[in-house]
């Protein structure tokens, strides 16, 4: 990451999804809580499209999909489904852009990583794209076209913004390990090569050459060591499915550089905790690992575990505010 060393994240942000289907609501909300690092909305309640799958499988360029009872699923040509994701997707963008008008400073876009849309999309006989090499990589070049069309558009829309793009990769754990079901829910897809995974994200995170990736999983076991060699600027993860056998992978990652996106704030409506008390686990590691404490706030951005689309609107703009004011007692408080 050391082209994007010197890039300045903000202190805290959000995930990704919101509740409900109001675009501009959510992008009010977003933008007033989060002052130095917004993000672009994700509204899944709205249906197929607004999902993350499908999202991202509108924003491929030369493949297509269309919903099928069992999910998203490979078309020879684009349909009202993928239609549809593209139509909601500049929704979202007019409506962060109202709320961004002359902003300068950090702003994340969030799409599929190439291994959870693999995971994810069907080819045409019900597989999953997992199931098949060819298709992985045609799905990750693709991936990659879209992305940097997507990317183009937003600096276009918000010319003052430092973009940082965020792939969410729940089943990058499971895919590596042989644990993505085949359609039968009988067995088991073979585990991808480690070396053709990195090799598939590095060329993904190179689209963005010009700003800083972040990984996101919320699932346990995240391969901290294979993300930073394959480029990632910083990881973002659910801080409580750490255990101590994650320390030298964490502590690695801090002192080469890499920024952790801790996810230390509940994502569904619950009574939160004292805003240092909410980054107590954070500097507990910070000791435990024996790290300057002078970096922390230089090294984590603080997050929600996950994405807030199961909350209420109410409890995700004080989650997302919460966030900001534990991001503030850790810089102000670090040990």
């Amino acid at each position: 990451m050391s082209e994007n060393s010197e890039f300045r994240f903000g202190a805290a942000t959000g995930v990704g999804s919101m509740p409900g289907a109001d675009t501009r609501e959510a992008a009010k909300a977003v933008t007033g809580s989060l002052e130095d690092f917004p993000f672009l909305p994700e509204l899944p309640a709205r249906g197929p499209g607004a999902d993350m799958i499908g999202r991202t499988a509108g924003m491929l360029v030369d493949l297509y999909a269309r919903v099928e009872p069992s999910g998203w699923r490979f078309s020879d040509r684009p349909g009202r489904d993928s239609r549809r994701a593209r139509s909601w997707l500049g929704e979202d963008l007019d409506a962060l852009e109202e709320f961004t008008q002359d902003y300068e400073g950090p702003l994340k876009v969030q799409a599929v990583g190439p291994w959870t849309l693999a995971a994810a999309l069907e080819l045409r006989n019900g597989e999953a794209a997992l199931s098949d090499a060819g298709a992985c990589r045609d799905l990750a070049g693709s991936l990659g076209e879209g992305l940097r069309l997507h990317l183009d558009e937003v600096r276009r829309r918000i010319p003052g913004a430092r973009i940082v793009l965020q792939l969410d990769e729940p089943s990058l754990t499971s895919v590596l390990r042989g644990q993505v079901r085949t359609a039968s829910g009988y067995r088991t897809h073979g585990a991808v090569d480690r070396q053709v995974v990195e090799a598939a994200l590095r060329d993904v995170v190179g689209v963005h050459a010009d700003g800083p990736v972040v990984v996101h999983s919320c699932a346990p076991d995240v391969p901290f060591a294979l993300l930073r060699r394959a480029g990632v600027a910083a990881v973002s993860f659910d801080f409580s499915l750490l255990t101590e056998r994650d320390d030298d992978a964490i502590g690695e990652a801090v002192e080469g550089g890499t920024r952790l996106f801790a996810g230390v704030v509940a994502s569904t409506d619950v009574p939160l905790s004292d805003p240092a008390g909410s980054v107590m686990g954070v500097r507990t590691l910070w000791r435990r690992l024996g790290l300057n404490p002078g970096l922390l706030a230089e090294a984590v951005t603080v997050t929600p575990t996950c994405g807030l689309a199961g909350a209420s609107p109410d409890f995700a703009r004080k989650a997302l505010a919460h966030c900001v004011r534990a991001a503030r007692s850790l810089a102000e408080n670090p040990e």
